[in-house]
């Protein structure tokens, strides 16, 4: 009996470890998301292009905003709480992006279709993780092999933005997504995949047979929305600006494989062609679109698409390309401003993304390329796009949207995605071309990534 007694004492010692280890996985790890008040803070909400007058306290718990109100709030009774005095700066939602290359970003374009592919992962986890730091908490990738990455990334492995994949590019041959070199062409019947496809950069399909199981295997590794090539390019190697890519058929069948997923099909495409027959198979975000005419705007609107712009201007932050891309890209340069001012004038939901790819660093001018939309829109209307209506963007995946409440706002169950910054950058957009210095929180899911807040006088724990 005496050694049954001892037995039993072991067994329930063990017993009680393990419940006081599940304790401290549930409210002392750091990468869980834990209650946070922030007091006396004035809110950008990301639903309006105005900052509110008034001063409140927002109280996250759960990953989610609780409660947001301008009387005190108190949290429920044994909930621990950090307690932040944002001391009149500016709470907004995190930054979006609604058109990045996760995993291309950093890599030039020899690195990208030569290196071995662990090597251009490890590049982009360092990048994700600058990409947080700047304030971006949620990306839409627009092409390229992110679903590791995003999965690294929800696992705590790396920190980085959330990540919303379109998984591989699909691309016509010739077109904006075929990077096979010329003595790899014809392509025998029997040929293996290139190194592009293979990786899963880009998924090369021809025919509406072809188009819908290139589709159906992005969507099977978790892409939240599909992403293809409809018409020319300026940095691929085979087609013309003007060309149009795919037939209806192939941008129809792309459509359905998506729509019976829940989610929407995304087009690369700069043409007025290109951008109505994607729009009459159903497509529902045009990315890029600089050379449309007014028509096709026009049509835009009345079908109710999204317009995902990138401020490509001539200026100190393009890429600067050469020869016939270079030719390419003055003619997408030439047409951007029109391009926002037809958006405007028609009243096309519009999108920010930045597109940046082989920059050969970590996508240090992504919060810069933001501020130049002010050339276009007022500080609080670049906010609004870059936030709100990014996250609405983001929304059209429907049931691929892997989260509990919107993006990109500032409203009770909205996901806790938010920056405290200094000043207000409705009024002064420079603020945003400047995180390491403006940027005192960042917090994504609830979980707080940065905070250079004084730990006396700013935030405490209660």
């Amino acid at each position: 009996m005496k050694k049954l007694s001892l037995s039993f004492r072991f067994i329930l010692a063990f017993v009680i470890t393990l419940i006081a280890i599940s304790a401290w996985a549930e409210t002392g790890n750091s990468s869980s998301p834990k209650a946070v008040l922030f007091q006396n803070v004035y809110v950008f909400d990301g639903k309006s292009a105005e900052r509110r007058p008034e001063r409140v306290n927002v109280l996250i718990d759960q990953g989610q905003i609780q409660r947001l109100s301008e009387e005190e709030v108190v949290p429920g009774a044994n909930i621990p709480v950090q307690v932040i005095d944002g001391n009149g700066r500016t709470l907004m939602p995190g930054l979006i992006d609604a058109h990045w290359h996760s995993t291309l970003v950093r890599p030039t374009s020899v690195e990208a279709l030569t290196s071995d592919i662990a090597y251009i992962h490890l590049m982009a986890g360092e990048v994700a993780e600058a990409t947080l730091m700047r304030g971006f908490t949620s990306i839409r990738d627009m092409g390229g092999p992110s679903f590791g990455l995003r999965r690294a990334i929800e696992e705590g492995l790396v920190p980085g933005p959330r990540i919303f994949p379109s998984g591989a590019m699909i691309s016509q041959t010739g077109g904006h997504g075929d990077f096979r070199l010329p003595h790899e062409v014809p392509e025998p019947n029997n040929a293996g995949l290139n190194y592009a496809d293979r990786v899963g950069v880009t998924a090369i399909a021809d025919g509406s047979d072809a188009v819908l199981k290139r589709v159906r295997e992005q969507l099977m590794q978790g892409a939240t929305q599909i992403k293809l090539m409809a018409g020319g390019g300026v940095s691929s190697m085979y087609d013309p600006i003007d060309v149009s890519q795919y037939t209806p058929d192939e941008l129809r069948a792309a459509v359905m494989a998506a729509e019976n997923w829940g989610t929407y099909v995304a087009v690369h495409a700069y043409t007025s062609r290109a951008v109505q027959m994607a729009l009459e198979a159903g497509v529902k975000s045009i990315e890029h679109g600089q050379l449309v005419d007014e028509e096709t705007v026009r049509m835009m609107a009345r079908k109710n698409a999204w317009w995902s712009l990138q401020p490509f201007i001539e200026n100190e932050l393009a890429n600067p390309k050469t020869g016939q891309a270079r030719l390419k890209q003055i003619m997408v340069q030439q047409g951007t401003d029109r391009a926002f001012e037809l958006a405007k004038k028609h009243k096309v939901q519009v999108a920010f993304g930045t597109d940046m790819l082989g920059t050969g660093d970590y996508g240090d001018n992504q919060n810069a390329l933001l501020v130049t939309m002010e050339r276009w829109y007022t500080p609080g209307e670049v906010l609004q796009i870059a936030t709100g209506n990014n996250g609405q963007l983001i929304g059209l995946s429907g049931p691929r949207y892997p989260l509990p409440g919107p993006i990109g706002v500032i409203e009770e169950g909205a996901v806790a995605d938010l920056l405290l910054v200094d000043g207000d950058p409705t009024g002064d957009l420079s603020l945003i071309a400047d995180p390491a210095s403006h940027f005192r929180i960042i917090m994504k899911g609830g979980v707080i990534h940065k905070n250079t807040l004084g730990s006396s006088d700013d935030a405490a724990d209660r």
